[in-house]
């Protein structure tokens, strides 16, 4: 008779299991009504319930870990000075990028020299230098899946009269030289300005519980 039970005990708890991998495409409250469905018993249920939640946290992770890109973007200190901070950030965490580092920094000649290092020697070089460490910029890490070129397509063209209405630059700048904000123009530029404006501990590692929500 035990035997007998436990046969039949192992078989619920199998077809809950099963129910639950199927059920788990759907998340895990979809899962969870699906195991107790199947008339498991309260462990077996339990046991399918975290098992489904398991798949879908997995391929959840998964899918974001293959979507990591991350870019640079900075308001310059004519963003700042206009109050344009916020409507930044609204504008790439609507869109579904994750903010993974910012601060606020008053950046030294030495740094703003640095960041501009691919223009050295170019006339408008000093130009560069002197305005980016006039004030204070905010300094920002996005991630998510192609976050560089599409950044860039928010941003606009340098020249704010070139870009067009609804990019940041279109939507708010007049002059190229007050163009209100930066972003990184490649995979490789990002990671060099990411390495040159935030530490590796001044990154945050996490899932937003929205991802499903945005990626398939």
């Amino acid at each position: 008779m035990l035997r007998a039970a436990a046969r039949s005990l192992g078989r619920r708890a199998a077809s809950a299991a099963a129910a639950m991998a199927t059920a788990a495409r759907q998340g895990p409250s979809f899962a969870t009504l699906a195991g107790l469905a199947a008339g498991a018993a309260p462990r077996a249920a339990s046991a399918a319930v975290l098992a489904g939640m398991a798949l879908t946290m997995g391929t959840t992770v998964s899918f974001a870990a293959g979507s990591r890109e991350r870019s640079f973007i900075m308001v310059k200190p004519d963003g700042v000075h206009r109050g344009l901070v916020g409507d930044i950030i609204k504008r790439f965490e609507q869109r579904g990028y994750k903010l993974v580092g910012i601060k606020v920094i008053v950046p030294s000649r030495e740094l703003a020299a640095k960041h501009y290092a691919e223009h050295d020697g170019k006339p408008f070089f000093p130009k560069l230098v002197d305005f980016l460490s006039s004030g204070a910029v905010v300094a920002m890490v996005f991630e998510g899946k192609d976050v560089v070129k599409t950044g860039r397509t928010m941003i606009g063209a340098t020249n704010p009269l070139a870009s067009a209405p609804g990019t940041i630059r279109g939507d708010f700048g007049i002059d190229m030289g007050r163009n209100i904000i930066h972003g990184s123009d490649s995979v490789d530029s990002a990671m060099r300005e990411i390495a040159l404006w935030f530490k590796a501990d001044e990154l945050a590692d996490y899932e937003p519980v929205a991802t499903p929500w945005l990626y398939e």
